[in-house]
């Protein structure tokens, strides 16, 4: 409970007029509105327009149009309430990037259930938190995670019924996916008015999903996100992107689905924006393939974390004569659209990146070659994003500008706070840990320490949580440090350190791409990460990139000792969550031995 009262209130404040105006037309738009809704409409007027494609093993494209998929929604829907579906409980969706998962999502929806994606990484204890936690009822499973969900199948009471993908039942309560449509299907011919009236029974303040956190510190939260939340965080995002500026001239989008659906973006990017206008999604079953579907499938517009873009960056570095934003900028046009033809990027329209900071070089290097990147800012509570600004109007160091509607304001401890439609209910089942971030103003204390500048652009500079607070007294981010280590192209991962310590120490891991093909340039080819980890020319090198961030950090920021790892840090390993963030405490706790060795 001590969390409860620590936290300060938001300022009790009353919204801008300008604000309160922007609001109240959004929500005019939207009032009824549901995502169930809004995709009828998109299937009744685009109805033979490709909304799913997806390749074999041989490489053989598959498409269904979008009336095709509506029609394995109704028979998926329908399906699940003959199977004894009840209006509210929920279904947990474990399974890779594919036409049958996105089904899922929206006839679960469809069938009044809610549904709940599970992370492909996970364990299968931390698989038996998340549909425990929920008392998930169904499960809708991809076959190589079935072992994974059977392990724990005992551990779920509440869980009647496993719907399998793909491969042979192994008896029990599993079935078959197909069985399920079919079921579905002869139920909607008997009675060809069900569907439609069991979705319309769908209101605003529904539960389109939960999204659970990828827990960097204590058990995921279950965010509870409505149909309005989502509705509202669709009309305040086209009022700053508008969808024409996204799609190809025949008005329909081009998206690689890859993001994990577990996660807000990936439900929002691909899922939800696709029922509300024509969106073709190529589904990638592997994030590291996404660049060879993107080579093929030329998307209108991408989302990426970092890493994504620092990889093809890395990629470009070593093909490119330079990567000089102002040198590739000075290129003939065909030159630049000839490499990005090449890698898929040529009718890309919207770009942008987000979860963590960007080197602004990296930035200005796509935006130069012609890629309108741009940054923005979010989380789940914010049912994605809250900021963002088109590629013209971009900020370096900025993640953009409130959306209409939203207000954002700094507390007095640097704490960025928002308020507005798109803020999260809450955590289900978790009224402690919502009340420590949903105060009685209507402001969600986001845990982000940021800064606004005088034209309202925000700059995140660093989680509340992770703040180090030396011995000597000072707070330091070391969000900072790693962002400005990480710049050399020989270190791919950084974590700082000194926390109650008298001075700053980073553990370091070297970029798996780039650092064999640098070796390899010197003479050194062949040689595995651990053993580039204690060649002398590598940490010499590392050294140079440490000297060359302490320039950009303060005194008390700047690392007096760092330790060069010779394993990279994975989600499968346990040092980075499902979206790529740093399990700070699982490394301080891997590495003790190592930090102490810093400080000797």
């Amino acid at each position: 409970m001590a969390c409860m009262t620590e936290r300060p209130a938001g300022p009790a404040i009353e919204p801008d007029p300008a604000v309160e105006a922007e609001r109240a037309a959004i929500e005019a738009d939207i009032v009824g509105s549901t995502l169930l809704s809004a995709y009828a409409e998109t299937v009744a007027e685009h109805g033979g327009t490709e909304a799913h494609q997806w390749k074999d093993d041989d490489g053989t494209w598959h498409s269904l149009t979008y009336r095709q998929v509506y029609d394995r929604v109704r028979d998926l829907a329908l399906g699940l309430i003959k199977n004894g579906l009840q209006p509210g409980e929920f279904v947990v969706v474990w399974s890779g990037n594919r036409t049958e998962a996105t089904v899922a999502d929206y006839a679960i929806m469809h069938a009044r259930g809610v549904p709940v994606f599970i992370y492909n990484t996970v364990s299968a204890e931390q698989a038996a938190y998340i549909a425990g936690h929920c008392e998930a009822t169904v499960a809708i499973v991809e076959g190589k995670y079935l072992p994974r969900l059977l392990e724990v199948r005992d551990e779920l009471p509440k869980l009647r019924q496993v719907i399998l993908i793909d491969g042979a039942p192994p008896g029990g309560a599993v079935v078959r996916y197909d069985d399920v449509l079919a079921q579905g299907g002869a139920v909607a011919a008997e009675d060809p008015g069900l569907f439609e009236a069991t979705w319309r029974k769908v209101t605003p303040d529904d539960l389109t999903t939960l999204i659970y956190t990828s827990g960097t510190t204590g058990t995921p939260k279950g965010v509870m996100i409505t149909h309005h939340n989502v509705r509202y965080y669709q009309l305040a995002y086209t009022r700053i992107m508008p969808l024409a500026d996204q799609s190809d001239p025949s008005g329909v989008a081009r998206l690689v689905s890859y993001l994990p659906m577990a996660h807000v973006t990936g439900r929002s990017v691909d899922h939800w924006s696709a029922m509300t206008r024509p969106v073709t999604l190529a589904f990638c079953p592997e994030v590291s393939r996404v660049f060879e579907y993107v080579a093929e499938v030329h998307p209108t517009g991408i989302m990426g974390i970092p890493r994504v873009w620092e990889k093809v960056h890395a990629a470009l570095s070593n093909h490119l004569p330079t990567t000089d934003p102002g040198t590739v900028r000075s290129w003939p046009e065909e030159v630049r659209t000839a490499i990005l033809t090449r890698i898929g990027l040529d009718q890309c329209m919207m770009a942008s990146s987000g979860s963590a900071p960007l080197d602004p070089g990296i930035i200005d290097f796509f935006r130069a070659l012609g890629v309108p990147l741009t940054e923005g800012w979010g989380m789940s509570e914010l049912s994605n994003a809250a900021t963002i600004a088109r590629p013209e109007d971009a900020r370096t160091g900025a993640v953009g500008r409130p959306f209409p509607g939203v207000e954002i304001v700094i507390a007095d401890d640097g704490e960025v706070l928002v308020r507005g439609p798109l803020v999260m209910g809450g955590y289900y089942k978790d009224p402690e840990r919502t009340e420590a971030s949903l105060d009685a103003h209507g402001w969600l204390h986001t845990g982000d320490i940021g800064e606004l500048d005088a034209d309202g652009y925000l700059k995140i500079t660093d989680r509340k949580k992770e703040l180090i607070i030396t011995s000597g007294g000072k707070n330091i981010s070391p969000a900072l440090i790693e962002y400005h280590l990480q710049r050399h192209p020989l270190i791919g991962q950084a974590c700082a350190v000194g926390d109650g310590r008298n001075y700053v120490t980073a553990l370091l891991v070297l970029d798996p791409e780039t650092a064999p093909a640098w070796a390899a340039e010197r003479g050194i080819p062949g040689l595995s990460l651990a053993e580039l980890a204690s060649r002398p020319e590598v940490l010499a090198e590392v050294q140079r990139g440490v000297d060359a961030a302490n320039e950009h950090l303060a005194r008390a920021e700047r690392v007096r000792k760092f330790r060069l790892l010779g394993q990279e840090w994975t989600v499968g390993t346990g040092e980075l969550t499902p979206t790529q963030k740093r399990r700070r405490k699982v490394i301080a706790e891997r590495y003790a031995t190592e930090i102490d060795e810093l400080y000797q």
